[in-house]
Order: structure tokens, then sequence, then C-alpha cells
């Protein structure tokens, strides 16, 4: 394994909140501490191996865009520096930095809030079978990775473990309220919109991305990662053409590696030659840089 890659933190002096697929969760009472591991899970199953600065992109992609929306919402943030961190973190600094983000806790809406852009992964398929995505009708003879008429919500439920399941909105205002699900609708497609008209103007099509959203305080504000390589699908806007996949920043480029395996996708996973993880870590810190047009993480 590489030095410079970080799978686990192991902080035994710290009550562990919850540990995800990516990241490591720390309980600070009203607040938490989210440490972004170097980890990477494929159909829901976590890699023996890491991706080198995954962490790192992961945690400076969430906080250029936590800025970049804050006017339309807010968000749980609170700050990435571990010298304002509490004084017991001091110590883990240099498994912290860059990598950690010091959080309002907030109750999360058990809802991934979907959003697409663009026909592609598992709503091309539904597409081909059913003319539709997540259940909602779509004109005929759209193409493979073709801008969609509009912008669609396609929630799902957020599994801690196993496969998120693709839900209606129907299920939503069952779940938080008529009101709550309307919110969660229009401010997911509004942020979507106006992250990816940005994007674009960066060489970037973000076909699709997912948000997560708490309440603090009486107040609806998002929550964990936004729009970063995991939670979106990122493709190089000059390489772009409808009619066919599209090479992409986020970890496609190792689910289709692992999709021409013999691996029944159960644990455990198969590790990943050094070639792909360079490659994946490269896309990774390029989806980055284009974002932010900047060179270091924070």
């Amino acid at each position: 394994m590489k030095s410079n890659v970080l799978l686990k933190t192991t902080f035994k002096d710290l009550p562990l909140f919850r540990r995800g697929k990516v990241r490591d969760l720390y309980d600070f009472g009203d607040k938490l501490l989210i440490v972004s591991t170097d980890r990477i899970s494929c159909f829901d199953v976590v890699l023996p191996c890491g991706i080198p600065n995954k962490g790192k992109v992961l945690t400076s992609i969430s906080v250029f865009w936590f800025d970049f929306i804050k006017d339309i919402i807010g968000h749980h943030l609170i700050t990435t520096d571990v010298d304002k961190y509490p004084a017991i973190l001091k110590k883990y600094k240099s498994d912290l930095a860059g990598r950690s983000m010091l959080v309002l806790k907030t109750k999360p809406l058990a809802v991934e809030c979907v959003v697409r852009g663009y026909l592609s992964g598992s709503g091309w398929k539904e597409y081909q079978q059913k003319q539709s995505v997540c259940g909602i009708s779509l004109p005929k003879g759209l193409r493979e990775s073709e801008k969609l008429p509009e912008i669609i919500f396609t929630p799902s439920t957020k599994a801690e473990a196993g496969h998120d399941q693709n839900i209606n909105q129907q299920y939503v205002e069952d779940l938080v309220g008529v009101d709550l699900a309307l919110r969660l609708k229009k401010m997911s497609i509004a942020i979507y919109k106006l992250a990816s008209d940005y994007a674009l103007g960066k060489g970037i099509i973000i076909a699709d991305t997912k948000f997560e959203f708490g309440i603090h305080q009486g107040q609806l504000i998002i929550i964990d990662e936004v729009l970063t390589p995991d939670s979106s699908r990122f493709w190089p806007l000059s390489e772009y053409r409808a009619g066919q996949a599209c090479p992409s920043f986020d970890k496609q480029f190792v689910r289709d590696y692992l999709e021409a395996l013999d691996w029944d996708k159960a644990p455990p996973a198969p590790s990943l030659p050094e070639e792909v993880i360079n490659i994946t870590t490269k896309k990774y810190l390029e989806a980055y840089r284009k974002l932010t047009s900047k060179n270091n993480l924070i």
C-alpha cells in the first residue's frame, strides 16, 4: 500500500459516530468530524486498495461547491482548518489536514436526491428496456449520453450498506411530508442547474449527481459531499459525443475495469492494478483543477 494512501482512521480516544464506505465520522456533540479516506467503493463494495489523494480531492471539491451555492442554500461546513478544531484533534493533524471537515450535526433526511441531466448509466439501461428512467417516461429515440429534454429528479433510498433503491416523489412525500419533498426536488434541480452551467464553462459536463440534505435548527441545509467525482458523473466537454459512452473524470473508469473482470460484484472485491490506480488519481485531480482553477488542494 502506498504511504500516501489513508484507508482507515483509528482515533481510539475519539467517539466513532459511523464508518461509511469512504468516510469516517467522529462525534463531537452538536458537531461531527468527517474524514474523507482514500477508500473507493464500486457497486456498493469497498475495494481493498485506495486511490492516492482521493479523500483530499473529495474534501476540496465539496468545500468549493459549498461556497459556490451558499446563496441558495446553507450547508453544514464549519471549517477545514485543523488549528480551529477541538484541541484533542491537534495530534492527528497529519491525517486530518486537507481531508477533513468539522461540520454541524444535523438530522439527515433518509433520501438520496439524485438529479439527471443526461442519459447514462443505469438510466440508459432502463431507457433501452422501458423508455423511462426511474419510472419517468421519456421521448422515443434518445441516444446514450444524450442531454435529456429537461432535468429530472430521481430520488433513491439511502442505504448504509448494499444498494440504494429508486423511489418516486410520492414515496418521498410519505417519508418527509409534501412540502419538504417539493423543496428537496426544487432545491436539488436548482443546485444542479447552477453548478452544471458553471462547470460547462470549465469544460466539464455534469451528467448527473446526488445530494444529501439535513435539518439543522429547523432549517433545510445541504450536507455530506457536494458535486464530487464520487457523487457525480463528470464528462470532459471536449470529448463529449451523444450516442456513445463518454469518458469521465469520476470513478466510472474503475467501474469499467471491474465490469471486464469475472467478478460477481459481491465482497471481497478485487484489487486494482497500479496503472488503474494511477490513472484514477489523475482523473480526480484533473476534475478538481478544472472546476476550481486551482492546482493545490486545501
